[in-house]
């Protein structure tokens, strides 16, 4: 089995902190070579995700690496997070341009990903392992697929040791993705990010706003099923476990999966591949 990885995102509640311990103490036993956490935007950025990141490595023993955002922030507030980071014992971090919430009028000193990874490298050196993101179907903002492959290149070679990919369904279209950044000379691994399938009414509306393509004789299939969510689950498992072999068996370097912090959709696809 090649290296695995989850992302949880900050409790905000005392359910939901419930919720990601339930998840975390479940996901633990798959020994995940590290995990992340998201990015709390709109002005929780300074307690939610440290204190997540607290939480995470002191509770559960994960090696926990914390997203950074350029969003809303100020090199003094950035540069305040990251001495907080190494105090922490951090030496991973996802770091990513992010989006400008509904609401928040600035948009932060910094407003690249690669500016972000800059900032980074100029502060801290070599300290930190630096994973940015990558989007094998193109970011849903970019002009085309060529100016996409651009801007991820100026990430690389800002300093980013990895990447991890937006999830996607499609995996020629990770193939194509890997092929093209080698082409250009960089070498860097780039590691599929996998959304496993549990609630498919809000897969399509997470697909709609990040671009991410559900092919349709999937969605056929999803829709067939109506309410009949155990099938649903089933046929969900089993095609994102079939899109995982299909990735390692390619030469994916590992597999950071997309928990939403819930442990059985991602526990469902790690069964099928044991």
């Amino acid at each position: 089995m090649s290296p695995i990885s989850f992302e949880f995102y900050p409790p905000k509640t005392d359910e939901q902190r419930a919720q990601l311990d339930k998840t975390a103490a479940k996901l633990k036993a798959r020994k995940p070579s590290y995990v992340s956490c998201t990015f709390g935007a709109g002005g929780s950025t300074l307690s939610y995700t440290p204190d997540t990141v607290r939480h995470l490595r002191a509770e559960h023993g994960f090696d926990a690496a914390p997203h950074l955002s350029c969003v809303g922030g100020t090199r003094d507030e950035i540069r305040q997070l990251l001495a907080q980071y190494r105090e922490l014992g951090c030496r991973r971090l996802v770091t990513l341009r992010g989006d400008l919430p509904s609401g928040m009028a600035r948009a932060g000193d910094l407003r690249y990903a690669n500016e972000l990874v800059e900032f980074i490298r100029a502060e801290t050196g070599d300290h930190f392992h630096i994973e940015v993101a990558a989007y094998p179907e193109m970011h849903p903002q970019a002009r085309d697929a060529h100016a996409d492959l651009e801007n991820f290149k100026r990430k690389v070679r800002a300093g980013a040791d990895g990447a991890i990919t937006q999830y996607f369904y499609n995996a020629d279209a990770y193939f194509r993705f890997v092929d093209d950044v080698r082409a250009a000379g960089l070498d860097i691994p780039i590691v599929p990010g996998i959304m496993p399938i549990a609630n498919f009414s809000q897969l399509r509306r997470f697909s709609e706003l990040c671009g991410a393509e559900i092919p349709r004789w999937i969605e056929q299939r999803m829709m067939a099923y109506g309410d009949d969510v155990d099938s649903l689950r089933e046929f969900g498992a089993d095609v994102v476990a079939q899109l995982c072999r299909r990735l390692v068996e390619g030469g994916a370097p590992g597999l950071h999966f997309y928990t939403l912090n819930l442990s059985k959709p991602t526990l469902s696809v790690l069964s099928r591949l044991a």
